[in-house]
């Protein structure tokens, strides 16, 4: 197959594939892997069944044709092909929730001196390095790396990945409890949708309207929630977006948690949980099961609410989610507490702490916690937040936390 034909046939699987035809689009790209001998053409079409695989939540196959582009780039010698598969590898991980590989894949692409095609992908990478860093709950780091994106995103005019960023930041301000913030973000994700939109695919408007979903339902807006909720899932089925599907039914399950109604909810926990092990989203799991807690504990069946934290627990300390932890303890506190076990009860108080000072998920002016209960935070440019009302009343020359850490030990 010549370079002509080749790029014939990747024109037609894409136009199959905006059609619907995910199988038939997926059979004309591996024909041409097969037969094309135009290793331009070829490192083209891994990139297409790399991306439907990642939409289908066919992660491991993501990974398998990321790691035969890689191959493919070092072939053509182009850093900017090269800096392209590294960012796929990066992803791939990102979705099989191997973060400190995300990292590491992510760090080699800013690495890599290429051209202006390698500079433009630098602000898909710091979402990317963002996202890892949020999975591994180290906060400051993910706020840095999403606002580098953003910047990119601004700077080259990319309204697609403003799309994407503003959606990964209404996931780290529900997961500290900003609750203003996290439904900011999507809101601004779905202007942008409405704005620019017309020619995107469904799934920016889908994942903007999940994550408006979690923050309506955070905020007590459970009606609002399942409105959002209901339109997101609407697109992912339509679209056969697995992985979204999974997190449309966690959200589904958690609006009838908040309802009290635990009957309605334990069966969408179960099918979340079915696609979550599917698709290999561990960190997804971890949510479910935190959920199915919650509702053992409505009942009080208290032994089995501890079966699904140490279910939980073993897949967080796999991930290395700290706040998936820190959750865990905290529910295992109120458990034990009941129970009037004390030893148990003190073991856990003592780890909640330890992830606490470990994520510094604490206010530096106030000392209070951050992410405890829902408070307007504000982030200083060095990316470490506060409490809003400490910056406004106590004003800063500074933030006291980047002092406190310059400060050696054995200084004072």
């Amino acid at each position: 197959m010549g370079q002509d034909q080749t790029k014939q046939q990747i024109e037609k699987g894409l136009h199959l594939y905006q059609s619907n035809q995910t199988e038939k689009a997926l059979r004309v790209w591996m024909r041409v892997l097969e037969k094309s001998a135009d290793p331009a053409g070829r490192f083209r079409v891994l990139g297409c069944l790399i991306t439907a695989h990642a939409e289908m939540g066919r992660y491991k196959d993501m990974l398998k044709f990321a790691v035969v582009q890689i191959d493919t780039a070092r072939e053509l010698e182009d850093p900017d092909f090269l800096t392209e598969s590294y960012l796929n590898l990066a992803r791939s991980n990102e979705k099989l929730c191997e973060f400190q590989k995300t990292i590491s894949y992510c760090k080699t692409c800013l690495n890599m001196q290429g051209t202006t095609v390698s500079v433009q992908l630098n602000g898909q990478v710091s979402l990317s390095m963002g996202n890892a860093f949020l999975g591994l709950s180290i906060f400051q780091k993910a706020l840095e790396c999403f606002e580098k994106a953003l910047r990119y995103a601004h700077n080259n005019d990319d309204k697609m990945l403003e799309c994407r960023v503003c959606c990964s930041l209404g996931n780290f301000y529900t997961q500290i409890k900003d609750y203003e913030k996290a439904l900011f973000f999507p809101c601004k994700a779905a202007e942008l949708v409405n704005d620019y939109g017309k020619g995107w695919s469904l799934k920016y408007r889908a994942m903007s309207q999940y994550h408006m979903a979690v923050a309506y339902r955070k905020l007590g807006r459970l009606a609002d929630a399942m409105d959002c909720c209901e339109e997101s899932m609407k697109i992912a089925l339509q679209h056969g977006d697995r992985p979204l599907q999974a997190q449309c039914l966690l959200c589904f399950a958690d609006i009838h948690r908040s309802r009290r109604d635990v009957q309605t909810a334990f069966p969408r926990y179960d099918s979340s949980m079915s696609i979550m092990t599917e698709i290999g989203n561990r960190l997804g799991l971890v949510q479910v099961l935190l959920g199915v807690t919650k509702c053992w504990m409505i009942q009080k069946e208290l032994d089995k609410a501890l079966e699904s934290i140490e279910k939980a627990q073993e897949l967080a300390e796999g991930l290395g989610n700290k706040l998936g932890l820190l959750k865990l303890h905290c529910l295992c506190e109120r458990i034990y507490r009941t129970k009037e076990q004390q030893r148990e009860l003190r073991d856990h108080v003592v780890k909640f702490h330890e992830c606490v000072e470990e994520m510094e998920l604490y206010c530096g002016m106030c000392g209070e916690s951050i992410g405890e209960k829902n408070n307007q935070l504000q982030a200083l440019p060095c990316s470490h937040f506060f409490h809003l009302k400490c910056l406004q009343t106590n004003g800063t020359r500074g933030c006291p936390n980047c002092r406190r850490l310059s400060v050696k030990p054995g200084y004072v």
